[in-house]
């Protein structure tokens, strides 16, 4: 056996950005009173879909976790993920320091990443050309 195949992972926090929740306390106090987080969609216009109901993120505040000009380059799906890392790692007493930092990660997997970011960097790409895409897209 491998250094590599020994090695154990341990989840030591936890941290939640839900539909019915976005702390883990809020998450699970939702989910034992039985909260449902499917409301009409506020986020974009849904008039034109069949579908008008989701379970949106609602009261979500980047600004709690990251500074203004960190978030604006972030898409909504991408602030979820690192603001729930941040709670992860506050949960856990978790300090990323010199001396660890290389032994810390994260895994995250999206199909297509977010779409706003997209919808809106083909309109900068179509009417200011490719120059002026964001190379956060």
């Amino acid at each position: 056996m491998t250094n590599f195949e020994k090695k154990r992972v341990v989840v030591t926090g936890l941290g939640a950005i839900t539909p019915i929740g976005n702390t883990v306390a809020e998450y699970w106090e939702g989910l034992l009173s039985g909260r449902n987080g499917i409301a009409p969609i506020t986020l974009f216009d849904p008039s034109r879909h069949d579908c008008r109901i989701a379970g949106e993120v609602k009261g979500f505040d980047p600004h709690k976790y990251m500074e203004r000009k960190e978030a604006k380059r972030m898409d909504r799906f991408a602030q979820f993920g690192v603001c729930a890392s941040k709670q992860a790692l506050a949960d856990a007493q978790f300090v990323i320091n010199e001396l660890n930092a290389e032994q810390v990660g994260a895994i995250i997997g999206t199909g297509i990443g977010g779409l706003k970011v997209l919808e809106d960097q083909q309109e900068v790409y179509l009417t200011r050309g490719p120059d002026r895409c964001s190379p956060f897209m």
